[in-house]
């Protein structure tokens, strides 16, 4: 009976849970604003650490790359606004269409398995690389601080990307929960979901360990 009533209460909390995606947004934007976009200017936390080969080319990835994650923020607001899951009207011949679940689910699990496997995989890394156990690459530098660039790694942006993947998929559940999937569903897909994030930290940390 307790068990029980664990279970509808867990349920009840993810299912009423809105706020993962509005920090998830929040957290999304500052990240762009004051991290990408910064470096994308000349300055930020790689700047500090070396000089790269092509300027130019990383202001651009850093800006395109900030783009993508703003648009992925706000995309998670779909997760819990009435557009995510009926076309807004002003929307040409498909407006007031219900949208599929799984049109929303779907990249939003790709996107979170992506995060969450980067921010674990890259905090293992980069304590193997501090601690002398492996070596990385860092190429397109002419100089470089790496023990540097490594510990902010280590302690800011794969953070961030863990932070990320957590809000992004309470988000996902608690869509899902609100499409009537029901809870044992859930339950079930979950395990093997974090299996499959599992798959991708070993490849991840593998492909950074042998260069490929």
């Amino acid at each position: 009976m307790s068990k029980f009533k664990e279970k509808t209460a867990l349920e009840h909390f993810l299912k009423n849970s809105v706020w993962p995606a509005y920090v998830g947004c929040t957290w999304a934007i500052l990240y762009a604003v004051f991290v990408r976009f910064l470096e994308a200017a000349g300055g930020g936390i790689i700047s500090m650490n070396g000089e790269f080969e092509d300027p130019k080319a990383l202001s651009m990835a850093s800006y395109i790359a900030g783009v993508v994650i703003m648009f992925c923020g706000f995309c998670l607001l779909g997760l819990v606004k009435p557009w995510g899951k009926v076309v807004p009207r002003w929307m040409p011949v498909i407006s007031g269409r219900k949208i599929h679940p799984l049109i929303m689910l779907i990249p939003t699990l790709i996107g979170t398995a992506f995060l969450l496997a980067h921010a674990v995989s890259g905090m293992l890394t980069k304590a193997f690389f501090l601690s002398g156990i492996i070596t990385i690459d860092f190429p397109g530098w002419i100089q470089l601080n790496t023990q540097s660039l490594a510990l902010w790694d280590l302690f800011f942006y794969e953070p961030w990307f863990l932070i990320m993947g957590l809000l992004a998929g309470l988000s996902a559940v608690h869509y899902a929960l609100n499409s009537n999937i029901r809870f044992t569903v859930i339950r079930r897909f979950t395990i093997y979901y974090l299996l499959f994030v599992l798959l991708l930290i070993i490849l991840f940390v593998i492909g950074t360990i042998f260069k490929f």
